[in-house]
């Protein structure tokens, strides 16, 4: 058409005697609305290092990588990707792990490393076929979960002694003659060597 619109027309001069809509951050502070979500703060004394929000973030922005020499398991949480989605905080399993926080949102920098957290947990490895079970604070949660149930197993009974300093790693010089490796069934050992060590000592008891 030759001449604009009268619809559009309109809506130009509204714009131009309408203030702007955006606020003044960085100049004022910014107040967010209710329930918004912003960085995600993690609680290291309520977090397990159990794996469960890496394995619900969407954009991957939490991984980690176990050292089996070292027994740690190292948790990295990338900011730069997090789309605040609230995965963590849904899924975490002691619901106090991580929350998003409605004032942390401010996360412009002018290199990536400072968006990056690190976190370090204690990790239990099988002592007889070196896998990783998972960490301390995983299993000690479950204990508190479970109560007196969690002793039916002897994984739990094993880091029961080890709390109460009733036994370590180098008091248990048991001599093994039928070569089942039967000691190993008191000590750290995951549920995949258990189950084959009770099958072959089931086997030949019978």
């Amino acid at each position: 058409m030759k001449y604009p619109k009268i619809r559009e027309l309109k809506e130009a001069i509204i714009s131009l005697v309408t203030p702007a809509y955006t606020s003044n951050f960085p100049g004022r502070p910014h107040i967010p609305y209710e329930k918004f979500r912003g960085r995600p703060v993690v609680d290291n004394d309520n977090c397990v290092g159990c794996e469960t929000c890496a394995n619900v973030c969407p954009p991957n922005a939490i991984t980690f990588i176990d050292d089996r020499e070292k027994r740690v398991r190292t948790i990295k949480r990338d900011y730069g990707k997090c789309i605040f989605c609230g995965q963590c905080q849904d899924h975490c399993i002691t619901q106090k792990g991580v929350k998003l926080s409605d004032k942390i949102f401010d996360l412009a920098v002018f290199e990536r490393e400072k968006n990056i957290e690190y976190q370090e947990k204690e990790l239990l490895i099988c002592e007889h076929c070196h896998s990783v079970i998972t960490t301390k604070e995983h299993l000690y949660f479950m204990h508190r979960k479970l109560g007196p149930r969690a002793f039916s197993s002897i994984l739990n009974l094993s880091l029961l002694n080890e709390k109460l300093k009733l036994a370590g790693g180098q008091d248990l010089n048991v001599e093994v003659r039928d070569g089942l490796k039967r000691k190993d069934m008191f000590n750290i050992i995951c549920p995949n060597c258990l189950r084959q060590t009770l099958v072959k000592f089931l086997f030949k008891g019978a």
